[in-house]
């Protein structure tokens, strides 16, 4: 009787542990898009530093840049949901 509680209690320890490693695993995987991101701005204020007449331009490339890096991020927050046993 003693072993077997002591089993229910691992596999409860263990679905705690599991829960708890995907949440840091999504904060880990959040690090890639954010610095993607701040690489994006910062290329391109340089560039509207170079060439001003230029800005309008750059700024559409960069929101679409911002919004490709960050779909990187949404797919690892929808990921855990799919493939959710």
């Amino acid at each position: 009787m003693h072993l077997l509680h002591m089993a229910a209690e691992a596999a409860a320890t263990t679905m705690s542990v599991k829960g708890n490693l995907g949440v840091l695993g999504y904060g880990l995987a959040a690090i890639g898009p954010g610095i993607g991101v701040g690489l994006v701005v910062s290329k391109t204020i340089e560039s509207i530093a170079r060439q001003p007449e230029l800005a309008a331009r750059l700024q559409v490339t960069m929101w679409l840049g911002i919004a490709f890096t960050e779909a990187l991020a949404l797919i690892g927050l929808a990921t855990p949901f799919i493939f959710a046993a």
